[in-house]
């Protein structure tokens, strides 16, 4: 038997289509635990599915197929932290709202942009991001690749450090 042959039983033994319909369930929501999150769950799966389809050659035991997928969905949610996220940044608050004065005018509001706008990039950061984002403290420690104590530490010194610019204590 030529190795076209082959190739093309191989083809015929292994319907992808019906694998993937069947494995989507557990696929989603082995995905849903590894992410967190519905959309890219689904996305996980998306993204799997086309790598599994692109090597369905490499699967000789269609029994096993179910532990083979989820190890790609595994390495595809490992590949999305490979990536380049970017990093948020301390940025004023007349930038993030330019165009729309939605904003309060106040002197107090104009004094507390200003404080926070004086605060250290590496307190200024984990605050914007809990107080304007309302992430958690675990949330803001996987996004700014510190401990959770540490995100802690900093918020900690953010508020103390902004009450002193803003003349309390």
């Amino acid at each position: 038997m030529s190795s076209s042959a082959v190739d093309i039983a191989a083809d015929q033994a292994i319907d992808f289509e019906q694998l993937a319909r069947v494995h989507w369930p557990a696929l989603y929501n082995y995905a849903r635990r590894l992410s967190g999150d519905v959309h890219i769950a689904e996305d996980l799966v998306q993204e799997s599915l086309l790598r599994a389809w692109r090597s369905r050659k490499g699967l000789r035991n269609p029994a096993a197929a179910l532990g083979w997928l989820k190890t790609i969905v595994r390495r595809e949610n490992a590949r999305r932290f490979e990536r380049a996220q970017p990093r948020e940044t301390c940025i004023p608050a007349e930038e993030v709202s330019a165009g729309h004065q939605t904003y309060d005018t106040s002197t107090e509001a104009f004094a507390l942009r200003r404080a926070i706008e004086a605060l250290p990039v590496e307190y200024c950061e984990p605050l914007v991001l809990q107080v304007l984002y309302g992430l958690s403290q675990q949330e803001i420690a996987d996004r700014l690749g510190l401990s959770s104590a540490g995100v802690g530490t900093r918020l900690f010194r953010a508020r103390r450090k902004l009450r002193e610019l803003l003349g309390e204590r």
